[in-house]
């Protein structure tokens, strides 16, 4: 079977470095997808650096633990605080989701703020998953591909990696099945959740001698060297290292050795009639 990989780099759209990164990391290096940010704080200079990079995939990267929400904090209280800011406490949200209506009416509106915000770019929705993988939470879950079908809702993340903890496991297959039903594409597996924040040269060469056949999506968090980390909570990650791999030549000689083909969703899972790309050289599927 042939391989094939979507390269994708998480919170575009976060801050102005991590925006840098990806422009660099995919006009010189091998990334092929990112996903947005839309209520970031340099979600609007995402947006310009997308328009003049066409074959760049950008999908929505939905925010709703620990990081800024869409809708003012009056429209939305249950959810967030003053400042509009979801918090990090995930296992207690997740059974507010399913107990509490008025938190669901709440949590539906918005993510349908987050589709619209996306829509508003005039990009094309390559994909959606979700800031630390809430999506599989079964009522978000429900929830993005009841309100994306209205957004043109084709591809979700699909957070299933070689290594996943056995408790975790039943919640994938429950996701797996939930897209299949739908008719959401989906890749196979996933790299990158063990090495969160530190997917760096020695990380990529060793997953890119281990993949599987099928699709899969490896996704870092890149930026440029600054002052300090683009956010509080990512203090203890390496996105410099993360930007060096996905720029590295080792790691593109690899990926052309194994002659793996790249590209984002739209290009590995085209819609219904429209014949799947061929590889042209170096092995990125073309826009």
């Amino acid at each position: 079977m042939t391989r094939t990989l979507i390269v994708t780099a998480d919170d575009f759209g976060l801050h102005e470095r991590v925006n840098i990164a990806v422009e660099r990391a995919h006009c010189d290096g091998v990334l092929t997808a990112a996903s947005l940010m839309v209520g970031a704080p340099a979600a609007s200079d995402a947006v310009e650096r997308a328009r003049r990079l066409p074959r760049l995939r950008v999908g929505l990267h939905l925010v709703l633990a620990d990081g800024p929400a869409m809708l003012p904090p009056a429209h939305i209280p249950a959810l967030v605080d003053e400042s509009g800011r979801f918090g990090d406490r995930m296992a207690r949200d997740g059974f507010r989701f399913f107990l509490l209506p008025h938190v669901r009416a709440q949590l539906a509106r918005e993510i349908r703020a987050q589709f619209d915000a996306f829509a508003t770019t005039g990009l094309a929705l390559d994909h959606v998953n979700t800031h630390k993988h809430f999506h599989l939470h079964p009522t978000v879950l429900a929830m993005i591909v009841r309100i994306g079908r209205d957004y043109g809702l084709r591809a979700v993340r699909l957070p299933c990696e070689a290594n996943a903890p056995w408790w975790l496991r039943p919640w994938i297959g429950l996701v797996r099945a939930r897209l299949r039903r739908a008719g959401i594409a989906h890749n196979d597996y996933v790299v990158g959740i063990a090495n969160t924040g530190a997917m760096d040269e020695a990380a990529w060469l060793d997953a890119l001698a281990h993949l599987p056949p099928g699709v899969g999506e490896i996704y870092s968090h890149p930026a440029i060297a600054g002052d300090g980390p683009v956010t509080p909570t990512m203090h203890a990650y390496r996105p410099e290292d993360e930007l060096a791999a996905l720029l590295s030549p080792r790691v593109a000689a690899a990926l052309d050795a194994a002659g793996i083909v790249r590209g984002g969703f739209a290009d590995v899972f085209p819609p219904a009639g429209a014949a799947r790309a061929q590889a042209p050289e170096r092995g990125a599927l073309p826009s």
